[in-house]
């Protein structure tokens, strides 16, 4: 794809080297000590002021020019996933069962290609907040930079982010007002019966066929108790009993996942599927233990941020290749802890539909395109320069 905008053309091969590097040495949630040093010295050659271990590993660059105290955040996360890779190119991942399978190193890598040009060329009058997460994968990461002050210390008019989007065409933008991720919740059921040998059924509190009215009842849960219009998710993953061939389990334990697009319909999810396991445990004379831990919220694009942020693609690639009210996605990301604490947007980024660039996210042959970084790294410079230009 033709980019409109050109900034940083000539930063192409060390944006390229540098993701590289990151996909080679991945590192787990709260272990990026490789990847943030190398964030932070990056940095600092570039002449930002770099704060280090916010939320644990976290790095902060800002590049102010001009007298505006107006401040803008943008930001990109760092970790990898524990998979094994398959990738056979040269840069594959060092470490057994880690790699970049979610594309972080090329957003680390936009960001500071971006840095680099702003700090260089930037035409803008006001701060720039370079945000390195750490712990996406986990759901963690936003909240512990939150939590130690990142907006207090850093205190931005706006929140941006950006992730790469296999099934997108390259180069191309997606973007929404409102909710653009889900939230995710785990659950966690366990039914107390009382075994029994299999012979005689009638002597026990079959924890299997309890289990099994549960996982069938859950059903109507989203297509009985939730408006059509809601979206939503409810998945059993697991299935697991204390039985064996000729014993009748006692004990059933069920785990599985949950998505939503809203904190009222993941409240209702959360109570309605107890209400169930009760009412389901107490017609069979069993008892239960229910869990529910919120992982992610859903991750909500305020309307002036969100358009601002497809406008600003359109000056980068086309309007033609911007969606601007784009299907919301059932996966998650924590970046919604942060537009829960600053207006923002966030965007997807087209990876590619064909080739490796197409493999989807979370998959031992995924790879980030490295056609994309400019295209990345452009629309920062671009949403900069526009927003923070001088008054």
């Amino acid at each position: 794809m033709n980019r409109l905008t050109s900034h940083t053309s000539a930063l192409r091969a060390s944006m390229q080297a540098c993701r590289h590097d990151i996909h080679r040495h991945p590192e787990l949630a709260f272990e990026e000590q490789r990847t943030a040093a190398r964030v932070a010295e990056l940095l600092d050659e570039f002449g930002l002021e770099v704060h280090t271990g916010i939320g644990n590993t976290g790095v902060v660059g800002v590049l102010t020019k001009g007298s505006s105290e107006r401040m803008l955040g943008l930001r990109a996360d760092m970790d990898a996933l524990g998979i094994q890779e398959q990738n056979p190119f040269e840069y594959r991942s060092v470490h057994d069962g880690k790699m970049h399978a979610c594309g972080h190193d090329g957003h680390t890598a936009m960001l500071l290609g971006a840095a680099q040009y702003l700090a260089a060329n930037g035409n803008f009058d006001g701060s720039v907040v370079f945000i390195f997460q750490p712990a996406e994968e986990h759901g963690e990461g936003a909240r512990s930079m939150i939590a130690d002050g990142l907006f207090e210390r850093f205190p931005v008019d706006a929140v941006y982010a950006i992730h790469n989007f296999p099934s997108l065409e390259t180069g191309k933008f997606a973007v929404r007002a409102g909710s653009i991720m889900a939230a995710e919740d785990n659950f966690e059921i366990t039914i107390d019966g009382v075994g029994h040998h299999a012979a005689m059924p009638h002597l026990g509190k079959d924890a299997i066929v309890i289990g099994a009215e549960i996982v069938n009842a859950m059903q109507t849960l989203v297509s009985r108790s939730l408006d059509p219009l809601d979206s939503a998710v409810v998945s059993f993953t697991e299935f697991v009993t204390n039985g064996t061939v000729n014993v009748v389990p006692g004990q059933v334990v069920l785990r599985g996942d949950t998505r939503s697009l809203t904190t009222q319909v993941q409240e209702h999810i959360e109570t309605t599927m107890e209400r169930i396991v009760a009412g389901i445990c107490a017609a069979q004379g069993a008892s239960y233990e229910f869990s529910y831990r919120h992982n992610f919220i859903p991750t909500v694009n305020t309307p002036a941020e969100a358009e601002i942020a497809a406008r600003v693609a359109a000056t980068v690639v086309g309007a033609d290749n911007v969606v601007g009210d784009s299907r919301p996605v059932m996966t998650s990301e924590d970046f919604g802890y942060m537009l829960q604490a600053r207006p923002g947007a966030y965007l997807l980024l087209g990876n590619g539909v064909d080739g490796i660039g197409g493999c989807s996210l979370h998959n031992p042959a995924y790879d980030f395109n490295d056609d994309i970084l400019c295209i990345g790294a452009d629309f920062w410079v671009t949403l900069v320069e526009s927003q923070l230009a001088a008054i």
